[in-house]
């Protein structure tokens, strides 16, 4: 254990009898003088001291790189370290970020003897373990290894908070797993995220399957969520390596998930310090995924309804239309109404309305994988049943008429149920329809099945005569 008043002082403007290690001695310290860094490096790692006290700026060696030297080797990382120089907030800034104790302004006596009591009684004792160097040069060689490793990492955080500008976590994961493999050598790669809850892994495709299996484990992932798969040979299909690597992705205290790596055997490219600097600079790129992700869902999710909206919908529709032309399938399109929903507004207030509208949402939202659904204006929605004629569709339609007539929503206002029926237009596609047409149609069939009595399906091949009125009147107002 070091002596509590044992100091290395490496001032190389002063030497032992003057100056400030004449004035600490008269302190009660121990003073061990250096004029040199290398010198003063080698003392202070020879014979950990309490603390070290050194000039910012020196030749040779600056008191930065003397403080990450002493930062990194097992002897001194403990031993505080007290930076001296000019009265600049930069310099103290530097300092601070090069692991420094404490800055003090040179001649400042008083600042540091009560700088040096401080980190004193606040640092660590050290182990007593010792190690010797052969000369300057070998302080030179570990400096200049310590800074080749911070630069590499610093290297590695730039390229990995670069992919901030991804957009989405698929793409994310593809091009973060492409730089993961020009780092080293591994067997799997997979990160998870909580909010959203995803997984994304790379593997190798001879491989993947058991990949998938390890990664599960790691990471505790259900095995009901599909994993965002990256398959190619830049992962390795050893059946064998080391225990995978596991760190937390954090930004500010928050969690967003977990990387987890599994390395080959003797490959030593992915060590465990590497990939916690890796997981911590993903974090940000995560983040702005999730943010870009979240903000283009807003933009085409209707809130109420958790259904598409109409700017979602409709190029979905016309892609639809498009595939219905060239390969002739068939499409139909279903336009739905919620009949007397004014009435719901004014008896029950425009609540008792929302819950109407969110509880469609919910049953509309548990149709086919391969339909496409959405809230098309107000209380209108639309469904596109993909290669479904005019008959499997009036099916469909009848079902769902049903099936809104029998829905319960419950007013908790009033205290009973909320009474909801819907009329509802079916049309085909037809050769030539535009996504405009074809909705057109479906709208007037809707309006057919309002003037027909409400309640009902009416397909738009029997309710051409149907003609809605050019302007507003009573009429409208009587058939919503």
């Amino acid at each position: 254990m070091s002596d509590p008043k044992r100091i290395v002082l490496v001032d190389p403007t002063a030497d032992i009898t003057t100056g400030l290690a004449e004035r600490l001695r008269m302190q009660g310290y121990e003073v061990i003088f250096a004029k040199h860094p290398a010198e003063g490096a080698r003392l202070a790692l020879l014979d950990p001291p309490a603390a070290v006290v050194a000039d910012l700026w020196m030749p040779s060696i600056s008191g930065v790189q003397l403080c990450r030297l002493l930062k990194t080797e097992p002897a001194t990382e403990g031993v505080p370290v007290i930076l001296r120089g000019p009265d600049s907030p930069r310099d103290r800034f530097w300092s601070e970020r090069a692991g420094a104790a404490a800055y003090v302004v040179r001649g400042r006596m008083g600042d540091l003897v009560r700088a040096l009591t401080r980190v004193i009684v606040e640092g660590p004792a050290t182990d007593g373990f010792f190690t010797s160097f052969s000369g300057d040069s070998d302080i030179h060689e570990r400096i200049a290894a310590g800074l080749d490793k911070a630069l590499f990492e610093s290297v590695l955080a730039a390229e990995v908070r670069a992919l901030g500008t991804c957009g989405e976590f698929g793409r994310l994961f593809d091009l973060f797993s492409q730089f993961v493999a020009r780092i080293g050598s591994y067997r799997w790669l997979a990160v998870s995220t909580t909010q959203p809850v995803r997984f994304g892994l790379h593997a190798s495709p001879k491989s993947s399957t058991r990949a998938l299996a390890e990664a599960r484990a790691v990471l505790g992932i259900a095995g009901e969520l599909a994993p965002t798969l990256v398959e190619d040979d830049d992962a390795f299909d050893d059946e064998r390596g080391p225990p995978p690597i596991a760190m937390p992705i954090e930004l500010g205290g928050m969690r967003l998930g977990e990387l987890a790596l599994a390395p080959r055997e003797g490959d030593d490219g992915l060590s465990e310090s590497l990939v916690a600097v890796i997981a911590r600079e993903l974090a940000g790129p995560i983040r702005m995924a999730t943010l870009v992700e979240e903000s283009q869902r807003l933009a085409r999710i209707d809130a109420l309804t958790g259904l598409m909206n109409r700017r979602a919908f409709s190029p979905m529709l016309h892609t639809e239309i498009a595939r219905a032309e060239r390969h002739a399938v068939p499409l139909s399109l279903l336009l739905l109404d919620v009949d007397r929903f004014k009435v719901i507004n004014d008896t029950r207030g425009h609540g008792a309305g929302d819950l109407v509208l969110a509880s469609l949402g919910r049953l509309l939202g548990t149709g086919r994988s391969s339909d496409m659904v959405a809230r098309w204006g107000g209380e209108e929605f639309v469904v596109a049943l993909s290669h479904t004629d005019e008959a499997a569709g009036q099916i469909f339609a009848e079902r769902l008429r049903h099936a809104i007539e029998t829905m319960v929503v419950p007013d908790p206002v009033a205290g009973n149920d909320i009474p909801v029926t819907a009329s509802i237009g079916l049309a085909r596609f037809e050769p030539g329809d535009s996504l405009e047409t074809l909705v057109d149609k479906a709208d007037r069939a809707m309006y057919a099945a309002k003037c027909g009595g409400r309640n009902r399906v009416m397909l738009a091949s029997a309710s051409e005569p149907a003609q809605k009125p050019s302007a507003p009147s009573t009429e409208l107002v009587l058939v919503s």
